[in-house]
């Protein structure tokens, strides 16, 4: 299925406005060498080609926080510079972390020892669930908010042709997802929102909002939302197919 924007032609137009903006500020900050944050206690080095950590970055790193558990497998899917999946970390023992840039890879897996959870997290370079084995308790996804073709490798982090690794991240999530396992997803208006709430329910999950968050700029005011998803137990669990072509980097606004 081709994908097509349930947004009016407005809306799209200033969504690329918006992304011209933020892809050419992305780049501007990264400069040659990249940069270090501090972000939720981590000190995290991203490096150019990786997208840095963003003034929505916390949300989603709180919702990590309260949510993952001693005990749970946790996934981070499309882990950038590994910032959820160390996060999650501190909590849980056995982290998964997968993104389909080489370079946020060797990012992940630099900043989980700069961290000292290396032995916790395992990062691997995947499309999608294609390097993925086994299910989990937790997974979580910052996936890119735009439909766009991207670039280059840092534009990948939020721009997702057609949604092509978004839509197959909800075909084939429910497979990896033991029983009462959940899905923290994190999505804003600078992307088709009601085209991932589509996705969400179709998936056969039931989607309660962990935080809401707003800012207003240029006149435009913009919603970023933390979801917890769980699995609708009435409905039959999918087989397990990991994806390829186009895939997923870390998400922002």
């Amino acid at each position: 299925m081709t994908y097509e924007p349930t947004l009016p032609p407005e809306h799209v137009e200033r969504i690329r406005r918006w992304h011209e903006r933020a892809y050419a500020a992305a780049r501007a900050e990264a400069g040659d060498d990249g940069r270090t944050f501090h972000h939720l206690g981590l000190t995290l080095h991203v490096p150019p080609q990786v997208q840095p950590i963003a003034g929505m970055s916390h949300p989603l790193g709180e919702a990590v926080l309260a949510e993952a558990r001693d005990g749970d497998r946790v996934l981070d899917m499309g882990t950038g510079c590994g910032v959820n999946a160390i996060l999650a970390a501190s909590r849980s023992r056995d982290v998964v972390a997968v993104d389909v840039n080489p370079h946020a890879v060797e990012a992940a897996r630099g900043n989980a020892a700069r961290n000292g959870v290396a032995d916790r997290v395992t990062v691997l370079e995947s499309d999608v669930f294609a390097a993925v084995e086994g299910d989990f308790d937790l997974i979580v996804f910052d996936p890119p908010f735009r439909w766009f073709a991207p670039r280059d490798l840092l534009e990948r982090a939020t721009t997702d042709a057609g949604y092509a690794a978004l839509t197959r991240f909800f075909r084939d999530v429910r497979g990896y997802l033991r029983p009462g396992g959940r899905v923290l997803l994190f999505f804003g208006t600078t992307g088709d929102l009601p085209y991932v709430r589509r996705l969400v329910g179709e998936a056969g999950f039931a989607a309660t909002e962990v935080s809401r968050e707003e800012l207003v700029r240029d006149g435009w005011r913009v919603e970023y939302v933390t979801f917890r998803l769980t699995r609708d137990a009435t409905r039959p669990q999918g087989d397990r197919a990991g994806g390829v072509g186009d895939g997923c980097a870390e998400g922002s606004g």
